[in-house]
């Protein structure tokens, strides 16, 4: 079958009050194991690639991207591609054209009001070409081996801007 929108099996998850699985992919044989045990649970899914799969790969989209896809015609579950943590614009700007329906758009290395500013941007981009768009507009902990964010705890930094 085509590949599905992201937008169409997260609406249609939500009208049955189910959830839809999205797993991040790096290699065909990651692709592969996804569809297989989305296809045993008779279930659509959601395959990721995030900007560090990309870079993984030589920095190429296109190569992961069409194999998806190809796969996601053989499958009997619908399949959507899904372009998570991009930080590049230029890598953000190839996702249309790559088959993704769907981005999550990670600003938050700028400081907030840039955040804002680049993640608008990059939606009204994303919106004209029809694709469905998240944003990270502050920080999640835990990345690059520093300690998950406890907002709770004492002395914690709640503002974006001192992180």
């Amino acid at each position: 079958m085509p590949l599905a929108a992201t937008g169409d099996l997260v609406t249609a998850a939500a009208g049955a009050r189910t959830a839809v699985a999205a797993f991040n992919i790096i290699t065909l044989e990651h692709v592969e194991a996804v569809i297989a045990g989305a296809e045993s649970v008779a279930a659509p899914v959601v395959l990721q690639v995030s900007e560090n799969a990309v870079k993984f790969r030589y920095g190429r989209l296109l190569p992961l991207a069409r194999a998806a896809a190809a796969a996601a015609e053989r499958a009997s579950v619908p399949v959507a591609l899904h372009l998570d943590h991009v930080e590049s614009d230029d890598l953000l700007r190839q996702a249309a054209a790559a088959g993704f329906s769907s981005v999550m758009y990670d600003a938050a290395r700028l400081p907030y009001e840039e955040n804002l500013a680049a993640t608008r941007a990059a939606a009204d981009w994303a919106h004209a070409q029809g694709l469905w768009i998240e944003a990270e507009l502050g920080a999640v902990g835990g990345k690059n081996g520093e300690p998950p964010l406890d907002a709770h705890a004492p002395g914690a930094r709640t503002d974006p801007a001192e992180r």
